[in-house]
């Protein structure tokens, strides 16, 4: 069973969800907000896949830090930042197992899941 991450308000999570659905894959769903994120969560992701692709530099979230906190960034300060703020992490990643999948575009899945 895969598990998937993320934030139920999401709109890529919730194509992501449907996704999986319309495939019928069995997954379980783990919300941020709801569920919480550990250092042993976010470690197992990082030592997966390159936190830059974990960091969303592209979130409100990451707008709102101070020139401070987003500077010098290093994995350890990235994925403290990421464990005080989940909503810097780019959603939703699907654990498949084998493998991490960041995002969803509905190809990739197709291709690395079916």
């Amino acid at each position: 069973m895969y598990t998937l991450y993320g934030i139920k308000t999401c709109d890529t999570v919730k194509k992501a969800r449907q996704w999986l659905d319309k495939h019928h894959l069995a997954h379980q769903f783990h919300d941020f907000r709801v569920d919480g994120l550990t250092s042993d969560q976010l470690k197992h992701f990082a030592s997966q896949v390159d936190w830059n692709v974990l960091l969303n530099k592209s979130s409100t979230t990451w707008r709102q830090l101070s020139p401070d906190q987003q500077s010098d960034l290093s994995q350890e300060k990235a994925l403290t930042l990421m464990l005080a703020n989940p909503t810097l992490i780019k959603r939703p990643i699907l654990d498949a197992g084998t493998k991490l999948l960041v995002g969803f575009k509905a190809d990739t899945y197709s291709t690395e899941l079916l």
